[in-house]
Parts: C-alpha cells; sequence; structure tokens
C-alpha cells in the first residue's frame, strides 16, 4: 500500500473525513475526477488508494486546502477552518454560482413558470421549465392548442414541486386561469377593450369566455336597444370591457353596451347638432306601447305618437309596425334641449282630405266602417284619414237619447247621409235617421194618434214632473205624474213605474208640429171620484186603516184603495190612548172634494158629541143630534161616578133621565 507524507515528517494513516462528500459518492460507485484546481482533489485520489486504518489529525488534513498538490501526494495545508466547501475565492464562486444557476432554476409551488415542450405522446405533454426534472401535463389540457409541437413555450401552474413519486406536478389549465385572472384586473384597471368567446345562454344573460375565465354579460348590459333572443349571439366572439370583479365568489361582469355607447355618443352629438323640425331621419323601432313607439335615431331616442303613425284610426302601433323594424320618419318638434324628440310618420304621404271625391257633398250617401264608438257617438271612416261623426242624435228619430253602442258597434259597415262637410277644417257630420221618414211628418200621425186613443208604449225616461213613453221609434209621450193614478198621489213617478216597462196611455192631446203629445195612463179607466162621491157622504162612517202620521195629522186608507186626511186633533180616542201606524178604525167623512180628490175624515167625531166646526172647501152643517141609545149610554157612565147614599146626586139623576125622554119623544 503506498503511503503518502509530507516532507520532514513521519507518514500518517489516512482516516475517513465524516465531512468528505467524495467518499460518499464513491460509496455510491460514482467516478471522481482528479483536478488539480480542486482543493479536495487530492482527498478524492486517496479513494483509489487502500486506506489504512491508522488515524490521521483533522488539522492536517486540512492544511492541504491552500497547497499545491503534487501528483501522488496530499494537500493537508489546504484545509483552514471555515469548513469544507467555504474556502473559494469570492471571483472563483462568483464564476462557480453563474455556471450553477443555467443549469437548474428554482421554482416554488403555486407558481407560474414557463415551460418548453420536448415530448409529446398519445397522453401527455413532456415539458421542461428548467427544473432538476421534467414534467407531465395531459394532453387533453392543450386542446385549444391544435397546433401543438415540441420547442413551443406555454404558462404552466407548479402544483407540487415533487409528489409521492418524486414527479414535478404541472397544470397548464391552472396556469391559465391565473393569468386569466391577470388579464382580467390589468383589463379592468386600464378599462381596456377585451375580446371573449360566447360559451352559452343562461338567466337574464350570456356566460362569456374571456381568458379562460366565465364572465356573465348581463342582457341589459349585451346593446343599447332592448334584446329578445339572447341565442343569437351564442358561439360568437364579442368585445366586452370588464365592469365588475369579485374575488370572493369567482365573479367577473362584463358589458358590451358601453362599447356601443361611445360610439353612440358621438352619433347623438351629431344628430342633435343638424336637428331641425321638417328633417327627414330613419331608425329602428325600439319599443312598442298602446300610446306609441319609441324608434332609435342612431344614440337618440324619438316618440312616435300613435295618432302620428297613421291617417287612419289604429287601436295599436302593432296593427302596423312591427319590432326591431326600419322606418323613415320626419321630426315634428322638440323640446329646447333636444332630449325629447316627436316625430311623425303619417306625414310623409299625403293628407287623405286632399284626395276626397267632389261628388261627396251635404245630403250625399257614403258608406263606411265604424272605427270609434263614444258617449255622444260614432265614428265613421270613408277611406283611411276621413272620418265622419255620427251624432247619437242624428241615430234615430227618437226624442229619447240613448247609448250609441244600442245602435252600433266598432267594425259595423254603416251607411249614413252627409249632414255637413268642411273641406278646409277636415270635419264632417253624418246622419244614419235620415234614411228613413220621418215617423211625425207622416201622413197617418194624426189619424193615428189622434185625441182620445189608446196605445202601449215603453217607459224610456222618468223626470219629477212625470215620464216619457215611447209609442213607436221617433214617437214619444209624456204622461204628467198627475196622470198616472185616480186614486193614490204619487210624488214621483218612480213609486209608480220602472224604466223599461209597457204601460198603456191614451192620448189627451196631440201636437205634430211641435211634436209632442200628451198621455195619460188613468184615463185607461173611467174617473171612479164621481162613484166615491155617493159613497163618501159627509157624515158617513168608513173602516179606515192608518198608513202614516205626523205632526199635522194621519194618512188613511179608505174602502176602494183611495187616501183620505185625519187631522192631527181628531185622531183622539175615547180612552185618550194614542193611535198607531197600521191600525185599523172607523172614521167619519167631514169633507168630500172630487175636483180636489180630497177626503176629510175624523175619529174623534164617532165618540165625541161636540159639534165639528165648518171645514174649509166643504159646507157647514149642523151636527145630528146625539142618539137616545148614546145619550143613555154617557149618562150611565156617569152615574157610575154616584153612590146611592147621595141623594142630591141621585135626585139630578132622576131629572136628566126625565129631560132626556122628553127630548127625545120631541124628536
Amino acid at each position: 500500500m503506498a503511503k503518502i507524507s509530507k516532507p520532514g515528517e513521519r507518514p500518517r494513516k489516512v482516516v475517513e473525513s465524516p465531512d468528505a462528500k467524495g467518499l460518499a459518492k464513491k460509496a455510491k460507485g460514482e467516478k471522481i475526477d482528479i483536478d488539480e484546481e480542486d482543493p479536495l482533489a487530492e482527498i478524492k485520489s486517496l479513494q483509489k488508494e487502500e486506506i489504512s486504518t491508522e488515524a490521521i489529525p483533522v488539522s492536517e488534513l486540512k492544511k492541504a486546502k491552500y497547497e499545491k498538490q503534487i501528483p501522488g501526494e496530499f494537500d493537508f495545508d489546504a484545509f483552514d477552518s471555515k469548513g469544507f466547501g467555504e474556502g473559494y475565492s469570492k471571483d472563483k464562486r462568483a464564476e462557480m454560482e453563474q455556471m450553477y444557476s443555467g443549469t437548474v432554476t428554482s421554482v416554488n409551488s403555486g407558481e407560474v413558470v414557463k415551460g418548453v415542450v420536448v415530448g409529446i405522446n398519445d397522453r401527455d405533454v413532456i415539458l421542461n421549465i428548467g427544473f432538476k426534472s421534467d414534467g407531465l401535463v395531459p394532453l387533453a389540457e392543450f386542446k385549444e392548442m391544435t397546433n401543438l409541437k415540441i420547442g413551443d413555450a406555454v404558462d404552466l401552474f407548479i402544483e407540487e414541486r415533487e409528489d409521492a413519486m418524486g414527479q414535478l406536478v404541472l397544470s397548464r389549465r391552472k396556469a391559465k386561469l391565473v393569468k386569466g385572472w391577470e388579464y382580467v384586473q390589468t383589463a379592468l384597471d386600464k378599462d381596456e377593450v377585451i375580446e371573449g368567446f360566447v360559451k352559452r345562454r343562461t338567466k337574464g344573460g350570456l356566460i362569456v369566455d374571456v381568458f379562460g375565465i366565465e364572465a356573465f354579460l348581463p342582457g341589459s348590459q349585451i346593446d343599447v336597444k332592448p334584446i329578445r333572443d339572447f341565442d343569437i349571439y351564442v358561439n360568437k366572439s364579442i368585445e366586452v370591457k370588464v365592469v365588475k370583479i369579485n374575488y370572493t365568489n369567482d365573479n367577473v361582469v362584463v358589458s358590451h353596451k358601453v362599447l356601443i355607447e361611445k360610439d353612440l355618443e358621438q352619433q347623438k352629438a351629431v344628430i342633435l347638432t343638424n336637428l331641425e323640425k321638417g328633417q327627414v331621419l330613419e331608425g329602428v323601432i325600439k319599443n312598442m306601447t298602446n300610446f306609441g313607439v319609441f324608434i332609435d335615431l342612431g344614440g337618440v331616442d324619438g316618440l312616435l305618437h300613435i295618432t302620428d303613425i297613421s291617417w287612419g284610426r289604429i287601436n295599436h302601433p302593432e296593427e302596423v309596425l312591427k319590432l326591431d323594424q326600419t322606418v323613415k320618419v320626419v321630426v315634428l318638434d322638440f323640446d329646447g334641449d333636444k332630449k325629447r324628440i316627436s316625430l311623425g310618420m303619417k306625414q310623409l304621404t299625403p293628407h287623405p282630405w286632399d284626395a276626397l271625391p267632389t261628388e261627396i257633398q251635404v245630403g250625399s250617401k257614403v258608406k263606411g266602417k265604424i272605427v270609434n264608438v263614444a258617449d255622444y257617438g260614432a265614428f265613421l271612416e270613408l277611406q283611411p284619414g276621413v272620418e265622419g261623426l255620427i251624432h247619437v242624435s242624428e241615430m234615430s228619430w227618437s226624442q229619447h237619447l240613448r247609448n250609441p253602442q244600442d245602435f252600433m258597434k266598432v267594425g259595423d259597415e254603416v251607411e249614413a247621409v252627409v249632414l255637413t262637410l268642411d273641406r278646409d277644417e277636415r270635419k264632417m257630420s253624418l246622419g244614419i235617421k235620415q234614411l228613413t221618414e220621418d215617423p211625425w211628418t207622416r201622413q197617418d200621425v194624426l189619424s193615428k194618434y189622434a185625441v182620445g186613443t189608446k196605445h202601449k208604449g215603453i217607459v224610456r225616461n222618468l223626470t219629477n214632473f212625470g215620464l216619457f213613453i215611447e209609442l213607436e221609434e221617433g214617437i214619444d209621450g209624456l204622461v204628467h205624474v198627475s196622470d198616472l193614478s185616480w186614486t193614490k198621489k204619487i210624488k214621483h213617478p218612480s213609486e209608480f213605474v220602472k224604466v223599461g216597462e209597457t204601460m198603456e196611455v191614451q192620448v189627451l192631446e196631440l201636437d205634430a208640429s211641435n211634436r209632442r203629445l200628451a198621455l195619460s195612463h188613468k184615463h185607461m179607466e173611467e174617473n171612479p171620484w164621481d162613484t166615491f162621491e155617493t159613497i163618501f157622504t159627509i157624515g158617513s162612517v168608513h173602516k179606515c186603516t192608518i198608513i202614516s202620521k205626523n205632526d199635522k195629522g194621519a194618512v188613511l186608507e179608505l174602502p176602494y184603495g183611495i187616501e183620505g186626511f185625519c187631522a192631527a186633533k181628531n185622531l183622539a180616542k175615547e180612552d185618550n190612548s194614542k193611535t198607531e201606524v197600521g191600525e185599523s178604525l172607523d172614521f167619519k167623512v167631514l169633507e168630500f172634494s172630487k175636483d180636489d180628490r180630497r177626503i176629510v175624515l175624523s175619529h174623534k167625531a164617532i165618540w165625541s158629541a161636540e159639534e165639528e166646526k165648518p171645514v174649509a172647501g166643504g159646507v157647514a152643517k149642523k151636527k145630528p143630534a146625539p142618539a137616545k141609545g148614546n145619550t143613555i149610554q154617557s149618562i150611565n157612565q156617569q152615574s157610575e161616578k154616584s153612590t146611592l147614599g147621595d141623594l142630591e146626586a141621585l135626585s139630578a139623576l132622576k131629572e136628566k133621565m126625565s129631560g132626556g125622554s122628553g127630548d127625545a119623544k120631541a124628536e
């Protein structure tokens, strides 16, 4: 075995140094080259020699670190007390660090790094990121890169530097997400326009892929006008701007409308600057309402009122227009700030009144369609834009005005007569009753409705003074409230009849020139007061029922359904009790007037012997003497108050009885 010794010293045995990494490498079977520049080269060479088990001081071994070694010898003075591998000069260390840094990259988990494709197979893509080992990424994560080839550089996300199998775990998908969020944030900060791909439709909007992130595009942010079909944007690219980011919910909101608004602002400024009345513009119908449509003029909205759509009458704009339809309109008016623009479309065509045939004159017959029915009449359209009013009074010869809907409805084809015509004012009044003969001018009116003739009619109207009955179309008559009944006093016709009921009447008076007809219902029967005059004679007694009472007296119901009156003082009963409504008592007739149909009665006169005072309107008569039986009954009632022991009272009673008998005999 060869021995290495320093000149002048005795040979020493080499022992294994725990700090010698070379020995560990030899144990692994690795080859070690001897280099004169390497301070450990001498130690490495010893590994080829047989190592003695004799111990050598470590301090002597370290001296060889800085001494130039002679081949075959070991420099023990090259070592110092700084430790293994720390004796390099600054220049040497910098040179070695530069060489090392160029071969191996230091990476950390969770970072995004650049990788180079070094291999592709059926399942994975092999990538080199400059680390001590390469990584594998599933080929499915590169499906959008159809032309992937070796040498392409891609972004990769380091999930793990080394897993349980010692492999470097990379992800292309996560790298895209991390980079995507960075790009999205940058786009928001710098207000940049980015391009996205509409993947699908969702509730209230669209899902747009921007930088691999699914962003939400609300329906209200797609366009400045309402979008009714979102499907037309699916699977198409669209330019958007990021308007909101919520990292908590991983939510990104984008807008396409803001891009359009900027362009529209420029167009709007141009339109408003050159806006004038009478200017013809082209626009797109943006929205429809029952009163008109809103038209987009290229950044400025204008209102086209329903009355300015067509010269003819329409009930809703959708009858002639459609959404998203391009139309030409004329500017009718706009306010000072030019924010509200009134538009017209019918003004672009000639007015129909200008083309109205000259043959149409007052008195001529015309045909048309009913386009509107109001409370006061109906409008007949002769041609689109030309209408005439048929007033309700011109629909029938009847004096009683009715609802126009009783005669016609919208859509009816009607023939009418022109009553008035003003081409300058573009107004026309029409009538339909003129198509038939005026019933008051017929020759048979005087004979048909002569005084005393009887007819049937329908009650059309009630008033305080009477009611109107329609005997036929155009022939109305008045029945006064006093001519409804012979026996009852009617304050209002509603107490006797209702509107729409049929009533029999007799003609009392006829005035054909003034179209007046006086009628009576009570004259359908004979006047019962001629008979009542013989029944309800003054002084006669009848059973009556109290109908109502007040401070002045009571209204009584007499036989045969007639009514009479009793003053309050004549309602007194014999037992001083009060009379009540509904109570039936005997009453004596005090007064009867056939002309006034008035009967005055009294209940007090039945039991009281007091002479009644003459009644106004009646004949003053002396009341008849009381009957004998009544006088005796009165005396008996008074005698019950006396006692047999009262002789004076008994004597007076005898004198009265004898006096009463004498009177009775005298009669």
